[in-house]
């Protein structure tokens, strides 16, 4: 099974690209810093892609900084590079993400975080009702 769930945040704004032809789609790559769970302070940096609707959430809505929890899948890659060496990638494909925090909840230039009030819900979300939760 190719599960993959991170909490982390953005090591730089995201980048918003589109795909072309006649189904034109939204692309955002951008990488997350995952914090593990030592005592000393390190990070993995993983690049981490999504497409449609929720590219275009992430490109509008989340920038350095922020804290993203995402929900996806590893996929590997490989191309050759301008000196013709063969480079391989791999990637976590976003299939699901949520916004942790506020926005003002991000780093700021002495490293503390910032808490601010709570976060507004972007256009096109809608609350749900627990009620309607199967579980």
């Amino acid at each position: 099974m190719n599960v993959v769930t991170l909490l982390g945040r953005l090591t730089k704004d995201p980048e918003v690209r589109y795909t072309t032809g006649e189904n034109s789609m939204a692309v955002c790559q951008f990488t997350l810093a995952v914090d593990r769970q030592k005592k000393e302070a390190q990070a993995d940096f993983i690049r981490c892609i999504a497409f449609g609707k929720t590219a275009e959430v992430i490109g509008k809505y989340v920038t350095k900084g922020r804290q993203l929890c995402i929900s996806g899948h590893i996929q590997t890659g490989s191309y050759d590079n301008k000196e013709g060496q063969r480079v391989f990638t791999t990637d976590v494909v976003v299939d699901r993400m949520e916004f942790v925090g506020s926005r003002n909840d991000a780093p700021d230039n002495s490293g503390t975080v910032n808490e601010g009030k709570q976060m507004e819900i972007p256009d096109g979300f809608e609350a749900i009702d627990e009620s309607e939760v199967p579980f």
